[in-house]
Order: C-alpha cells, then structure tokens, then sequence
C-alpha cells in the first residue's frame, strides 16, 4: 500500500516538475514561421502569402470553419473583442483562417466576417487550396477529424468537424509568442500580451 502511494507521489511529482519546467522555457522554444510561405485567398478573393504579407506587425491569427456550430463562434468573437480592447500595437492585424476550404470560399467567408461585423481591416478571413491549408495546419498544429457525417435526400454531403481550439500571437518577425485555447482563453490575457509586442 504505502509503495504504491509512494509511486504514485514520485509520478506525480516528476510529472509537476516536467510541466513547470516546459512552461518556463517559453522564449526558448519560439516557433519561427518567417522560412514558411503559404499561398492563400482572403474573403474579397486577393492573393495573401502568410505569413510574408503579415510581417513587420504583430498578428493575432485563430482558426475556423465557417458550419462550425459552436467553438468557431466563440473563437471568432474572441479575436474581435482583443482589438476591441484596443491595447495592441499600431497596425496590429487579425486573421481568421478556415481549414475547411472545401466549403469555405472567399465569399463565405465574406457573407461570415460580415455576420460578425468583421469584413473592414484589420481583419483577414483566409482560405486556400484544400492541399496548401493542410500544409499550413500541420505547420501550426491544428487538427481536425469529421465527427459527424450525413448525407440528404439531393444526395448532398453535411458533416461537422472536431478540431483543435486555438488563437496564436504571431510577433512582427513571424516568431510565434504564444499559443492559446482559443475558445477559453480570456480575451484580457491576449489582449495583455498582445500590448507588451
């Protein structure tokens, strides 16, 4: 009995001890994106290379699909209240990028920036080809699976996807700064974080 506790203890403890050793190291394990270069299509159908077209400003970027029923919506608003808070840095910009682009076009995704009263700059909602967006979410680690899949009477296919909940902090040289639920997170944090940039 007192062995197994003691085990369990000891995993406990490295497991604390791993945790706040990998939170500490924050600056040393920047993601740096400025080598990549990704060809996509923002809402009014323009030609954006990501992040090149972003660089020499801070970038506040979260991920989307346009039938999403529930997460995307807080995401989405989530990334128009840290402008609103109005703390960034001059020139600050703000992308939302679909990793449905099989069903995201620029104009739904035009008719969905409108629906939240984001269609003006800052804001950049951003499709592509299918094969160039999962290029890109592999880069940034976002994942998605189908999670539910039907078929109507005109034989056309709906489905809803299970995907990773994020908002990422890009700094003005393309180094990611931090990486957060982007559904969860409270928006002061970011918007915190975003000001110190």
């Amino acid at each position: 009995m007192n062995q197994s506790i003691f085990r369990y203890t000891g995993a406990l403890l490295t497991f604390i001890f791993t945790f706040f050793l990998l939170i500490s190291c924050g600056p040393d394990r920047l993601d740096d994106y400025s080598e990549d270069s990704f060809s996509l299509v923002n809402q009014d159908g323009e030609r954006v290379t990501f992040p090149d077209d972003f660089e020499g400003s801070p970038l506040v970027v979260g991920f989307i699909y346009t039938s999403c029923p529930d997460i995307c919506s807080f995401i989405t608003a989530n990334v128009k209240k840290i402008y609103a808070a109005d703390t960034h840095p001059e020139g600050t910009q703000f992308a939302l990028i679909t990793f449905d682009p099989e069903r995201d076009r620029p104009e739904d995704l035009k008719t969905y920036a409108s629906a939240f009263e984001m269609d003006r700059d800052p804001f950049h909602f951003l499709t592509g080809s299918p094969e160039e967006i999962d290029r890109l979410m592999n880069r940034v680690n976002i994942r998605t699976a189908v999670s539910s899949e039907q078929v109507t009477e005109s034989g056309e296919s709906i489905y809803f996807l299970s995907h990773s909940d994020k908002i990422l902090l890009i700094d003005q040289d393309s180094r990611l700064v931090f990486d957060y639920g982007g559904s969860m997170t409270p928006v002061d944090i970011v918007a915190e974080d975003l000001s110190k940039l």
